[in-house]
């Protein structure tokens, strides 16, 4: 179904043979830190051999020259010697026999154009021989859920509570950042960082993990996405294994593509074009590595539903209120507790205590801390509660350190997950002790509430999705000798009629006369616009006049807008004068439009059209083949949506029509395939009854020879 034949990466995860290349007893070089990681920090329980030729053993082990001198052909080797002798020693594997290698030097993509030809050697040795290569420029592989460590990190030690998150990124330093989030409660159970990806890539990584029964909840970071079409097959497998992802794409403004660029060598992608395409793909996208941690961890402890409410507990009456304010401007629902729930808050808590949603229980409670127990369960066992934030304000000690036992108890027997927000810079037991419990708190109001809007969305996104959707993607690469042509507006009319996209009639005028006479059995009013391939943006250089009521005015658009032209544009080839009928008065002027991303393939643009599109820039993104429901959520998307809405007693317009716009366009675009390099509606007029393109670019990929 993928059109990808993703490897088995059971040899490289799990390998029952390994050899270090570059191994040494040395403890400050990195072929030293492999081996004492892999025989004193592991329980790795299979073969080890070492490779080294200017040593007989290693830490008392035996050590040989070669690779092509090991006792078998093992199933993972890691190198761990200079970038000059790298390739030589990935060919001695390969012609050994070895299924994995783990290449940890840098020195190669990320440095330039000789070292980019180091990576092609690479991948013509994967080519050739079938052993597969991760890195190279990587820190290794950390299995931790099998304690299992092929890296020089002298943090591996000290990094390893096991558990179900999934790790897979390009650079090493922030994905170390994620596993040590482990002393905050958060488990992690494989890191994959590939690094370069000579070979393997990242979508490999979340392939695996979603076919893993250890892991359950994947977080990624991304600094570039090499094939769109493979990543979108091994999301796409994630969803369908039950597996939530979540995403932080480095390279999203021109500073971070430009780091991205120098760091993995990485083409990173439009940051708009990425978060439509996660958002279709129900990829979780946040902004920050403390977000990454938050809202996969969420993720790991509950799936969301649908419609997930919000309780807040608490012992400060302004921090319950900072936190109710948080959840309703991050446009989530405080729940309303069922009458038992409050007959147990009113029995229990004094009576100057907010019983309502937020709770706010006083300090009154820090001198019967069982209240804490009996109250708090009684939030989370409420029908209408999905989850509870647990702000800790202040760190007081015993009294902070026995509240968050009751939390520890309270979440030990039941489902509804509790989210403490540990407010206080002084880290006490009480931390500790929730973060022991697996409970990871979050260190600001701000942080927890976001992670519950990442969360809550994601469970919407679940009930609403279309699980056979599929983006059409990329067509295949650029043939040599193609090229790319604008049409002019008459042809690329005519194109869009003929396959059922309606277009207000047009005809193009050679002479003012001519220009006079179509106008004359058109009807009047009527629109005049140069007719030029070589002009796309006509408004731009004075080349559209509208509302013209008679042949006089036509005839003095024909004079205005052939002169502008011939100061501004005197090289452009002029086909005439287009005349076409005026759009009815009213009305709302949309853009819908469409590119190729390198990526991704075709995507769909839509917003508020004429000139504001590039001034406001209120639009929606989706890849396409768009579907009805995606067509009509898109639109909602876009903040302007309220002008076709009947906004301030406004009629409404056609949004039904400018819908089905979209997927005919959509359809139109898939069925052309690599044919069309971008296409322009602006301005689509909606009307009441109706929406209508009134102005068309389309740019065509030709191949050499054809017209």
């Amino acid at each position: 179904m993928t059109g990808y034949a993703f490897p088995d990466l059971t040899g490289l995860v799990r390998p029952e043979s390994v050899a270090i290349v570059g191994a040494s007893d040395r403890r400050d070089r990195i072929g030293g830190r492999v081996f004492y990681n892999l025989v004193e920090e592991s329980h790795f329980t299979g073969r080890l051999h070492l490779v080294n030729p200017g040593r007989d053993t290693v830490g008392g082990r035996p050590c040989v020259a070669t690779p092509a001198l090991l006792p078998e052909a093992p199933d993972l080797a890691v190198i761990a010697i200079p970038a000059e002798g790298v390739i030589e020693a990935l060919r001695g594997c390969a012609d050994r026999g070895t299924r994995f290698a783990i290449v940890l030097t840098s020195g190669f993509g990320e440095t330039g154009e000789p070292g980019k030809a180091a990576e092609a050697e690479m991948r013509d040795i994967v080519r050739t021989t079938g052993m597969r290569i991760y890195g190279p420029n990587c820190p290794g592989l950390s299995n931790v859920n099998a304690r299992l460590g092929f890296t020089f990190s002298p943090a591996f030690r000290l990094d390893l509570r096991s558990g179900p998150l999934g790790v897979a990124t390009q650079g090493g330093g922030l994905g170390r950042t994620v596993l040590q989030s482990m002393d905050r409660g958060v488990g992690v159970g494989l890191w994959c960082s590939a690094g370069n990806e000579v070979d393997l890539e990242v979508s490999d990584f979340i392939h695996y993990m979603a076919d893993a029964p250890d892991i359950t909840v994947i977080a990624t970071l991304i600094e570039g996405i090499r094939d769109g079409a493979k990543f979108v097959a091994a999301v796409r497998h994630a969803a369908e294994r039950g597996k939530p992802i979540v995403a932080l794409k480095v390279g999203r403004s021109a500073y971070g593509a430009k780091a991205a660029m120098s760091h993995t060598a990485a083409i990173s992608g439009s940051a708009e074009v990425n978060s439509a395409a996660f958002r279709q793909l129900g990829v979780v996208e946040v902004d920050d590595i403390d977000e990454l941690i938050d809202t996969a961890w969420l993720l790991a402890r509950k799936r969301p539903g649908a419609d997930e409410r919000v309780a807040v507990y608490c012992s400060s009456g302004g921090t319950a209120a900072l936190t109710a304010d948080m959840v309703g401007t991050a446009g989530l629902t405080l729940a309303t507790f069922a009458p038992d729930t409050e007959a147990t808050l009113r029995e229990l808590l004094p009576s100057f205590a907010s019983i309502a949603n937020p709770v706010d229980t006083t300090a009154d409670v820090l001198a019967d801390m069982t209240v804490i127990d009996r109250t708090l369960a009684a939030v989370a066992s409420d029908p209408g509660v999905g989850i509870v934030l647990h702000p800790f304000p202040m760190e007081y000690g015993a009294a902070t350190t026995r509240a968050a036992e009751s939390v520890v108890a309270v979440q030990s027997a039941t489902a509804t997950p509790l989210l403490p927000v540990w407010i206080s810079d002084r880290i006490g037991e009480g931390y500790r002790d929730l973060a022991d419990a697996g409970l990871a708190p979050v260190r600001s109001v701000g942080k927890a509430v976001t992670a519950v809007r990442r969360w809550a969305d994601h469970g919407r996104w679940l009930a609403t999705r279309e699980a056979d959707w599929m983006p059409v993607g990329i067509p295949g690469p650029v043939t040599q000798g193609s090229r790319t042509v604008a049409m002019s507006e008459l042809d690329a009319k005519a194109w869009l009629r003929e396959h059922g996209i309606g277009v207000m009639p047009a005809t193009v005028a050679t002479t003012i006369d001519e220009a006079r006479s179509i106008a004359d059995a058109m009807g009047y009013p009527v629109v005049a616009k140069i007719a030029s391939a070589d002009i796309l943006h006509k408004s731009d250089i004075g080349g559209v006049a509208l509302g013209l009521a008679d042949a006089d005015a036509v005839a003095g658009a024909w004079r205005r807008i052939m002169a502008a032209v011939a100061r501004q544009r005197p090289e452009a080839r002029i086909d005439g004068l287009l005349i076409e009928r005026m759009a009815p008065p009213g009305g709302v002027e949309m853009f819908v439009g469409v590119h190729r991303d390198p990526v991704f393939g075709p995507v769909m643009t839509c917003g508020l059209g004429g000139i504001h599109v590039e001034i406001f820039q209120d639009v929606a993104r989706r890849l396409l083949p768009l579907t009805a429901r995606e067509a009509a959520a898109m639109l909602r998307e876009v903040r302007s949506f309220a002008l076709l809405d009947g906004a301030r007693g406004r009629p409404r317009c056609d949004v039904a029509a400018l819908e089905r716009l979209l997927v005919g366009v959509s359809d139109f675009v898939c069925v052309q395939g690599a044919a069309i390099e971008e296409l322009d509606l602006n301005p689509v007029w909606v009307g009441p009854e109706g929406a209508l393109p009134l102005d068309a670019m389309v740019v065509r990929r030709l191949n050499e020879g054809l017209s």
